[in-house]
């Protein structure tokens, strides 16, 4: 796979427009555990190598914990979650396959039992946030690091 156009040389402004919305959610106040539990989830959802590897570097960083991070893509099997996380989880599951789902009242009502409206509306633009990221980054085939190849002993 080769990298289809560099976003930040075709178009600086529409980059821009994208880095203002994620400044936003990065000084919107939510727990940081929750933007990373937003990426890293969406990224996983959307397919987004880029930005899966990323988060998890980023959530590593931060100190979550390597089961925590790596129990994310089956999370509804794992008591590892918290009801908030769980909550929230739910939540970007069914905003970022919002045409499968349209965002069901009880995916709704079950985030609502655990955050206010304001927290709400921040998780949801931190959810398009990533959306909109996952979809610059896999149209345009952006290709994440190498750090090194595993071997198996």
């Amino acid at each position: 796979m080769h990298p289809r156009l560099d976003m930040t040389k075709a178009s600086p402004d529409a980059f821009k427009a994208v880095v203002a919305l994620e400044n936003y959610v990065q000084g919107s106040g939510l727990e940081r555990r929750f933007i990373h539990l937003i990426k890293l989830r969406a990224s996983q959802i959307n397919g987004c190598a880029y930005c899966v590897d990323m988060h998890v570097k980023e959530s590593r960083h931060d100190g979550l914990s390597e089961q925590w991070i790596n129990l994310m893509c089956v999370w509804r099997e794992s008591p590892v979650y918290d009801a908030r996380e769980r909550a929230l989880l739910g939540w970007v599951d069914a905003v970022t396959n919002l045409a499968q789902t349209g965002a069901p009242d009880d995916a709704y009502e079950t985030l609502a039992a655990h955050f206010s409206a304001e927290d709400i509306a921040k998780i949801t633009v931190a959810i398009g946030t990533i959306n909109v990221w996952n979809r610059i980054a896999v149209s345009f085939r952006s290709q994440h690091p190498i750090d090194k190849v595993a071997k198996a002993a």
